[in-house]
């Protein structure tokens, strides 16, 4: 239990609730915890990384003070940054795609952000940002990490990422199911929450069976040829091979999602349970229910709400 008067917001970040789907699984054989990550200040897992990440970088030496740290975001990852780096005193640019939506701009920016919006490839939809999108992103997060001799949390790579899940998120379920799990499926954006959970479940018990979710038309971390890499799951699924936290010794297998499953299970988890959570949330929650419905009939499942519904009242997630 969190102390009552904590100085600084930054020690809101994690220890969130885990919540049994009782009334979404009525009728259903198993299952389904989700880890309400939505909670955090930021309103998503990614507050959890920001931290690990900028307390790292602190400790090692290798962000100096006053410094100013640059990211590529979707608008999460950029959220826990602002929060953190507006508490500990760093500037901070976030850079982000056009496509994604607005709300994480606008909230960055409340929190003290610089925001750059990069433009999409002529292609492009907004609401959904492919890989191409991205790499456009990340050439712009390079330029301006040289023009202001900025420390990069560069998400994608840096273990921090990792370590957020690896030493907090995971071992918290853990105690608050007492281990008793038997299967974990996370949508893959760095796959940091994947690869941190898979991690700290599989050492305190190589059992529990852990599941890659991912777009049904870019389902390239599965082998799966891209058949439309425009798919409107926002927060990942951008089309990537090479996620350096996706090692396969902790993958025993992929799953993959559509957009209007994804849209779906969203919608009914806010309905049934008060949980108002975004595209990906919706991912995580369909893949367990493919699970259930497969070779895991009857098995307790367990899932992380990554972000609020929010983020995405510009969106047609809610009508």
């Amino acid at each position: 239990m969190r102390d009552l008067l904590l100085p600084s917001t930054v020690e809101a970040i994690g220890n969130t609730p885990l919540v049994e789907l009782s009334r979404f699984m009525s009728g259903k054989n198993g299952k389904i915890l989700a880890k309400l990550e939505y909670l955090n200040p930021g309103f998503s897992k990614k507050d959890r990384i920001a931290r690990q990440i900028i307390e790292d970088a602190e400790e090692s030496g290798e962000l100096k003070p006053g410094q100013t740290v640059v990211e590529l975001t979707s608008g999460n990852t950029g959220t826990g940054l602002a929060i953190v780096c507006g508490v500990k005193g760093y500037p901070f640019v976030a850079v982000m795609s056009r496509g994604n939506s607005m709300e994480r701009a606008r909230m960055m920016r409340a929190l003290g952000a610089e925001v750059v919006l990069v433009d999409q490839l002529p292609d492009s939809q907004p609401g959904q940002v492919s890989g191409g999108d991205l790499e456009l992103v990340e050439q712009e997060a390079q330029r301006l990490t040289t023009e202001r001799s900025a420390f990069r949390a560069d998400q994608f790579r840096r273990m921090g990422n990792y370590r957020a899940h690896y030493l907090h998120t995971g071992p918290e379920i853990l105690a608050a199911t007492g281990g008793k799990i038997d299967a974990f499926c996370d949508f893959a954006g760095t796959a940091g929450s994947f690869a941190g959970c898979a991690a700290a479940f599989k050492e305190h018990r190589p059992e529990i069976r852990c599941f890659v979710v991912e777009p049904s038309t870019a389902a390239v971390l599965a082998g799966q040829p891209v058949t439309n890499p425009n798919h409107r799951i926002q927060g990942g699924g951008y089309a990537m091979t090479g996620l350096p936290f996706a090692r396969p010794e902790l993958i025993d297998g992929y799953i993959q999602v559509t957009d209007d499953e994804a849209i779906q299970a969203s919608r009914q988890l806010a309905r049934s349970e008060g949980i108002f959570a975004g595209f990906s949330t919706g991912a995580n929650l369909a893949a367990a229910l493919q699970l259930l419905d497969a070779g895991l009939k009857g098995a307790t499942i367990v899932i992380l709400a990554n972000d609020s519904g929010l983020k995405y009242l510009s969106t047609d997630l809610w009508v």
